[in-house]
């Protein structure tokens, strides 16, 4: 089996797989239907992809089907972009401004149809000898490098506002939905640095070493697809989404700070705000709650939620997340102290004080004490 055999075989079972992959995802039930279905539309265009690698048009006619389905990669990354916004905000939907996402697709199809598309009476080989040298073949390759900066960049700003979101609005110490998306977008920046590396040497004399750089491509496309279903398996519903009309604390601290300026009567309108706050914490203990947002607290205290944002986030100089959780780690702190508890466990602790995971107690607990659960208890 040469290697041409091996990329085609890859090739088939990545397709599989990924039209596998897209199936369970349009079929598997889950609140976030709409971030599901962008994703599964994601995994049939890069089944469209990968059947380049097996794919030999034996006529011209076939010739520009082929080409046209090259062109599909341009609607793959605004896909993406659309599935990482429907992940992260609960109230996203598709509108019709987002019909702009597929205009370099329209414009390289238009691009083509002069010379390529229409160019049928041309001899198919003598067509192929002359196609990678063509002006059009250099804008869509210079076209989808940029696309993919715009859009990795655009992905990136993305998860860094839901995370600033989330730690300002959230207690739940659950990050799985920021992971996730941060693991896949820097799986798919490895992997595409990885494809240029490889459309390079195109260029070069080493015919060889390209149809094994192939190899290769194909190969990380099936691992990748794989983990994804691997990951879509475990967690069928892994996400959990921030509403995207929340508004981070210094987005809103310009509008406050234009309508006062501080003075000793609102400085010690803060501090006995502060004050009340923490005793409530400390008497009502809502930090139990594990699901605790600041909308939930601020209704239970009865101050507006943008107030209560910024007197934590601004004034205490702590996310919302991080102040509730210093509050559940003293509470653990206080059990594991406790000699007549020494019979309760870690795990039980941990859901007692309003944590639901063993991994994010463990790192919030370190944070604060600089020991595990375990050595904090035997050294007290």
């Amino acid at each position: 089996m040469d290697k041409l055999d091996i990329l085609q075989g890859i090739g088939g079972i990545s397709v599989f797989v990924s039209l596998l992959l897209a199936f369970f995802l349009f079929t598997v039930k889950t609140q976030n239907k709409l971030a599901n279905s962008l994703f599964g539309a994601f995994f049939i265009l890069s089944a469209i992809d990968l059947s380049g690698f097996f794919i030999n048009p034996a006529t011209r006619t076939e010739l520009n089907f082929e080409i046209f389905r090259s062109t599909f990669c341009l609607l793959a990354m605004p896909l993406f972009y659309l599935y990482v916004l429907a992940v992260c905000y609960s109230d996203f939907r598709l509108q019709r401004k987002h019909l702009i996402h597929l205009l370099p697709f329209i414009v390289v199809n238009l691009v083509f149809i002069p010379r390529i598309y229409g160019s049928l009476d041309i001899d198919k080989n003598s067509f192929i000898t002359v196609l990678n040298q063509m002006p059009e073949i250099y804008f869509i390759q210079i076209l989808v490098e940029f696309q993919y900066a715009f859009y990795i960049i655009s992905v990136f700003l993305i998860l860094k506002k839901y995370r600033e979101i989330y730690l300002e609005n959230y207690a739940n110490p659950s990050t799985a939905t920021y992971k996730w998306l941060f693991q896949i977008t820097c799986v798919f920046l490895t992997a595409h640095s990885i494809v240029i590396l490889k459309n390079l040497l195109r260029y070069t004399g080493f015919r060889e070493i390209f149809l094994w750089a192939n190899v290769l491509v194909g190969s990380i496309a099936l691992f990748i697809t794989c983990w994804f279903i691997m990951k879509a398996l475990n967690h069928p519903e892994l996400f959990r989404g921030v509403n995207s009309k929340l508004k981070l604390t210094k987005e809103i601290l310009p509008e406050t700070e234009e309508k006062s300026n501080p003075n000793n009567a609102q400085t010690e309108l803060i501090s006995s705000q502060i004050s009340n706050l923490k005793q409530y914490m400390t008497e009502k203990e809502p930090f139990l709650d594990p699901s605790l947002t600041i909308q939930e607290l601020a209704n239970q205290i009865d101050i507006p939620v943008r107030d209560l944002s910024i007197l934590i986030n601004h004034h205490m100089d702590q996310h919302f997340f991080d102040f509730v959780n210093e509050y559940r780690i003293q509470k653990a702190m206080n059990i594991l102290k406790d000699k007549s508890k020494n019979d309760v466990t870690v795990l039980e602790i941990l859901y007692e004080v309003g944590f639901n995971s063993k991994s994010s107690f463990n790192t919030s607990f370190k944070k604060y004490t600089s020991l595990t659960p375990t050595a904090y208890r035997n050294a007290s």
